[in-house]
């Protein structure tokens, strides 16, 4: 009976240690997870929910730093983000933030949409794709982490 145990023992540690390995493996760092857009190319998937830190400066320094979430979804070939939380008059959970295009080298264009209409800005994607950053040159900086 004793060896009986000991067998389930070793089979459930063998389980375990073999599902970690599974696991371990589909997380390899440096394995950027991709979606293939209409026109067929592969870019990186900037689908889910990230955290975000929204810093006002410049001109908009009078509306200060603050954090929140963003959910962003692929529609066609653009990737769209809308917010998760409130900020405060037109800051509303589910309304659009920004609008932006990738390639294989990152973004192509980046619109940020505030109430004073959609800004062109700067896009920029680490090398993990775990972190997003957007600038608003003299206005606002937005860094996205997953």
């Amino acid at each position: 009976m004793l060896k009986l145990k000991w067998l389930w023992a070793v089979c459930f540690a063998a389980l375990i240690a073999w599902s970690g390995l599974a696991f371990a493996q589909a997380a390899t760092p440096g394995a950027i997870k991709t979606v293939k857009l209409p026109n067929g190319e592969e870019v990186c998937d900037l689908t889910g929910e990230w955290d975000t830190m929204i810093e006002n400066y410049g001109e908009w320094a009078k509306f200060g730093s603050y954090p929140n979430a963003y959910k962003i979804a692929l529609e066609g070939s653009s990737f769209i983000g809308t917010r998760l939380q409130d900020n405060g008059p037109g800051r509303r959970v589910g309304s659009l933030v920004f609008v932006c295009g990738l390639d294989k080298s990152g973004f192509k264009n980046v619109f940020l949409i505030t109430g004073g209409g959609p800004f062109p800005c700067k896009g920029q994607i680490s090398e993990d794709g775990n972190k997003i950053f957007l600038d608003l040159e003299n206005k606002a900086r937005i860094t996205m982490t997953r």
